[in-house]
């Protein structure tokens, strides 16, 4: 089909073609390399191809992505059904279009046109195989799994209670009875998800082998710009680096545990009961900051409670992160923003409270939707939504496939690299804390911990889900398998265990967002490797000599500018380059991690 349609713009096209094409054959004569005007002339087919591909998933993403906005914001059985009918188009799209691109060597095509269909071949989070019904079944399971969870309640002292509730009694009791009790019955709500789970693995595994790749795990670790094989080992080096030092939180961190609440709760060896660390899944722990707190002087100030002292709203702590960015030179978020972001949970309607960040078409039409609490975690929160946005926003004038981050760690690593300029420095520069209440350095081991809770105790949770997944969908671990694979993962990687056993229908898998979501987690992994990398390299740009944990770049322009540079790339080359252009490493490094907490 391509080859008739561009048969007159090959002829064309070859003439121009023949300066590149044209060897010596001896003094004052030359003659034409076929094989050279072979190659020329499928590298104008493939830009043709993609020129049209582009053009087409444009145009169908803006729609479909309007479509589950309208479902995440207003979950109703019609809205589902209309989300889950253009999710099933736009992957019957995308499907096809990487199918047709098979006709293209990628070791034939010039660089940026090989880049390009690579990125059409493995982009695709869930790919359908192309037979009749099959992107209508996934589209249908996908979004049932997605509104199970944002819709799921269960009983809890007589009352039904949902996941926002349910997180506040995990952050704020410390009766172990009733953390037991919320833990399990959030977990609960996902065990209905496991037979549809199961089944959606099916079909995006047959949808992955149709497009060339063995199993859907494969074909996810092949968008990082090496073999799969390479991807797992380069993980694995990563978590080397920095796992001593979450061993060492994770010792200090029982013993407070322990010393609270007895060796009948937690005991003072072994793994550490998962209810018990102020956040439903275990994945950060300064909920429980005061039970965990060091004997050493800390801030004078709860950020939380300054907040609502000062009168912050939801509104007001979004346009307080917008003007960190604009402080570094960024433009101010468009006016769309301010009308078409849901900040706030609506009265009277479900919806999709886990925070997100969206871009619905493609160029300045961006947005978050969150149901922000003002608290300290919704202040960093609204930081790392806003990164999304300004990436967005940054890489908007890149070809249609280079509008991505330059891989997906990228994208989440920029808002909370931002986030780590939340120190007492910025807090002061703004006027949430007073000069006098600035913590001197003998706070810094109860600063340090206060970020570790967060950012250390989250990496070998984010190893353990996509672990886990890469079984699932390599088929190494069977369905009757598993919730015992997730359990045996994260005590392995976290030494975390359930509060008691668990029933034998158990999907514990499900209960956390990303999993019936289908949002690839390797990216927090790296995120939260690299984050560090960014924050080490802006703070040598801005001429910073103290330690790591008090640098703030908030009102470095010439810092702004190196960082709005690596994120208009987008997706254009190898992330290697990106990353040197701003870090002057093109290697992802967990160094910068052990660095900013050597204190």
């Amino acid at each position: 089909m391509f080859r008739q349609f561009l048969k007159p713009a090959l002829q064309s096209a070859s003439v121009i073609a023949l300066g590149l094409v044209l060897v010596s054959c001896g003094p004052g004569r030359t003659q034409i390399d076929p094989d050279a005007i072979a190659m020329e002339e499928r590298a104008i087919e493939a830009r043709a191809f993609l020129n049209d591909a582009e053009s087409q998933i444009a145009a169908k993403s803006h729609i479909t992505a309007q479509a589950y906005w309208d479902q995440a914001t207003n979950i109703t059985d019609e809205t589902s059904a209309a989300a889950a009918a253009e999710g099933a188009e736009f992957t019957r799209l995308l499907v096809s279009l990487a199918n047709a691109s098979k006709q293209f060597d990628i070791k034939e095509l010039p660089p940026a046109e090989a880049r390009k269909i690579q990125i059409l071949r493995s982009g695709i989070t869930l790919p359908a195989p192309s037979r009749d019904g099959a992107a209508e079944e996934l589209a249908d399971i996908t979004t049932k799994l997605d509104a199970t969870y944002s819709t799921g309640k269960f009983m809890f002292q007589g009352r039904e209670i949902d996941l926002l509730e349910a997180s506040r009694i995990i952050q704020q009791s410390r009766n172990p009875a009733d953390l037991q009790a919320v833990w399990e019955g959030w977990h609960s709500i996902a065990a209905p998800m496991a037979p549809d789970y199961t089944r959606m693995v099916e079909i995006a595994n047959e949808g992955a082998r149709e497009l060339g790749y063995p199993s859907l795990d494969q074909m996810w670790l092949s968008n990082y710009d090496m073999q799969p094989a390479q991807m797992e080992a380069e993980v694995q080096r990563l978590w080397t680096q920095v796992e001593p030092l979450y061993k060492e939180l994770h010792c200090y961190a029982r013993g407070r545990l322990n010393t609270y609440y007895g060796d009948a709760v937690q005991p003072a060896t072994g793994p550490i009961r998962a209810d018990l660390l102020g956040n439903m899944w275990a994945q950060q722990w300064s909920g429980v900051y005061d039970i965990l707190k060091t004997d050493t002087p800390g801030p004078t100030y709860d950020l939380s409670a300054r907040l609502n002292e000062k009168g912050y709203t939801p509104l007001q702590m979004v346009q307080t992160a917008e003007a960190f960015f604009t402080s570094l030179g960024l433009q101010e978020l468009p006016e769309t923003f301010w009308e078409r972001s849901m900040i706030t949970k609506p009265e009277g309607r479900e919806v999709v409270c886990h925070a997100s960040a969206w871009d619905l078409d493609d160029y300045e039409d961006v947005r978050i939707k969150m149901c922000t609490q003002v608290n300290a975690e919704d202040f960093n929160t609204v930081h790392h939504e806003l990164g999304h946005n300004y990436y967005q926003l940054a890489y908007r004038n890149q070809d249609h496939l280079y509008k991505n981050g330059a891989h997906d760690g990228f994208h989440e690593a920029i808002g909370d690299f931002v986030a780590l300029s939340i120190t007492p420095e910025y807090l002061e520069q703004i006027g949430l804390i007073t000069p006098d209440e600035k913590p001197g350095a003998d706070t810094d081991t109860a600063l340090l911990l206060q970020t570790a809770l967060d950012k250390i105790a989250f990496l070998p949770f984010a190893l353990s889900v996509d672990s886990w997944r890469w079984g699932v969908l390599s088929g190494e671990t069977a369905p009757e398998n598993y919730n015992q694979s997730w359990t045996d993962l994260r005590l392995q990687n976290q030494g975390i265990i359930p509060p008691a056993p668990r029933p034998a229908d158990a999907f514990d898998p499900g209960a956390k967002y990303h999993i019936p979501g289908n949002t690839p987690y390797l990216r927090y992994f790296l995120s939260f490797i690299m984050q560090f990398q960014f924050h080490k390299a802006a703070c040598e740009q801005a001429g910073w000599e103290g330690p790591l944990h008090r640098c703030s770049i908030y009102g470095n322009k010439e810092v702004g500018r190196r960082f709005e540079e690596m994120m208009e790339a987008g997706m254009s080359q190898p992330w290697p380059d990106t990353l040197e252009k701003f870090t002057g490493t093109r290697e992802m490094d967990g160094s910068a991690i052990i660095e900013y907490f050597a204190p």
